[in-house]
């Protein structure tokens, strides 16, 4: 039975709270936010794990303070999380996440595994324990193939492949420009949720060398379902070419919330790694300059994930 006089756990927390076009200052031990029209908003900072901050937000270096002396992270991003900009520390105390990845990412027979999870994921089935690498690599290059040229066919686009140039944004035909703004957005988005979950966005499986080696592998399992569509839509449906990104951009704020994206990365994450669980018995309220043993193994419960009963796992989850 739960002693209901105990402190609060981190895993009692809220999971996080955007804001946009406001002031986020301190209110006597309080932080609130005043928005545009001067309405005044107290945040549960306390009981808070991740505060984003969007576009035309302001904060003083007061609210900064609390924050901190909560274990709130605080990050800077773009509209509805869409990129992320900075992060302030949270109240991390163990850093599970991140081991179990970099264990992962470094076994060769283990990454091979979580890089086999990511392709099923990508193609919706199992795949056959028989295929190579090299076999599953060609049918994802089909596959990619078959999703442009669905959403051309579609949406009345003509599609000639994707050619891009980082160097001249404008040589590229209205189509692949959409793509492209369309994926940073998404990569944006990933990124957010994967540093509010206590992952590396560097330490990467089937991308491997950059610092957001990880972002574009997760980003990669949502491209067929939200980015190539959108963008095929987008171009039909935009009279003015000269504001495609900007249509773009607002498109797939509009998608990403219809999907509930920010909601499935953590989970989908947790479960492409099979994260196991931290057992509820773990103190992450303990002191945080405390080490912990290397290969303590008893705090996690290694019979796989229970999405139930992690605190940092499920809709809108943030790690700690």
């Amino acid at each position: 039975m739960r002693d209901l006089h105990a402190l609060p756990q981190l895993a009692d927390s809220l999971s996080y709270l955007y804001l946009e076009h406001g002031r986020l200052e301190r209110d006597t031990h309080a932080v609130v936010f005043i928005d545009a029209e001067g309405g005044c908003t107290a945040i549960p900072v306390a009981m808070l794990a991740v505060l984003m901050l969007g576009p035309g937000t302001n904060v003083t270096h007061a609210a900064v303070k609390t924050l901190a002396e909560n274990g709130c992270l605080l990050l800077w991003t773009g509209e509805e999380g869409m990129r992320l900009y900075a992060q302030g520390s949270g109240e991390t105390r163990k850093a599970y996440r991140l081991l179990h990845q970099a264990r992962l990412a470094t076994d060769p027979a283990q990454r091979l595994a979580v890089i086999r999870r990511m392709y099923a994921a990508r193609f919706g089935q199992p795949l056959d324990p028989s295929w190579t690498l090299e076999q599953i690599r060609g049918m994802e290059g089909q596959r990619v193939r078959q999703a442009y040229a669905k959403a051309s066919q579609e949406y009345g686009v003509p599609w000639h492949g994707r050619r891009y140039d980082r160097t001249n944004w404008a040589r590229s035909d209205p189509v692949n420009r959409a793509l492209s703004a369309a994926n940073a957005l998404l990569n944006g988005i990933c990124h957010t949720a994967i540093v509010s979950g206590g992952y590396s966005p560097a330490l990467g499986f089937i991308h491997t060398g950059r610092q957001l080696s990880f972002v574009y592998d997760i980003a990669d399992l949502y491209k067929a379902e939200i980015t190539i569509p959108l963008a095929f839509r987008t171009v039909a449906e935009s009279a003015e070419l000269t504001q495609l990104e900007a249509h773009v951009r607002q498109a797939c704020r509009d998608a990403f919330r219809s999907v509930r994206l920010l909601e499935r990365i953590l989970p989908d994450i947790d479960r492409l790694l099979e994260t196991p669980r931290v057992l509820d018995e773990v103190d992450d309220d303990s002191d945080p300059a405390a080490p912990a043993p290397w290969g303590d193994a008893e705090c996690f419960v290694q019979e796989g994930v229970d999405a139930s009963h992690d605190p940092g796992t499920g809709a809108r989850s943030a790690a700690r």
